[in-house]
């Protein structure tokens, strides 16, 4: 995964794909990698496919899907906030551990 990310900032493409690009990392390499990343998308249309939320977690527009269909979209704190949303819901379990 780190060496896509590397070939991805020297393909200097104005469009990324990141699909899952930290899934299989543990905390400290996720931490340097997210870094790494937000450099990496910073002015250019970036498509980034999570279940881990720390790696949106400074997007600008978040799409959460189910059964293929956008049940929610839009900023981060907003949708953490959505007392009916299923991005809470996620948030809960995986940020804040209360569920």
């Amino acid at each position: 995964q780190r060496i896509a990310i590397a070939r991805a900032i020297l393909a200097d493409a104005p469009l990324l794909v990141l699909d899952e690009a930290t899934s299989s990392l543990d905390s400290v390499t996720e931490a340097e990698v997210q870094i790494a990343v937000d450099e990496l998308i910073r002015g250019r249309t970036a498509i980034i496919i999570a279940h881990r939320l720390s790696t949106v977690r400074n997007v600008d527009r978040i799409l959460v899907f189910e059964d293929g269909a956008i049940v929610e979209e839009g900023e981060y704190d907003a949708l953490a906030a959505k007392l009916d949303g299923h991005f809470r819901t996620l948030h809960q379990r995986q940020v804040v551990g209360l569920v």
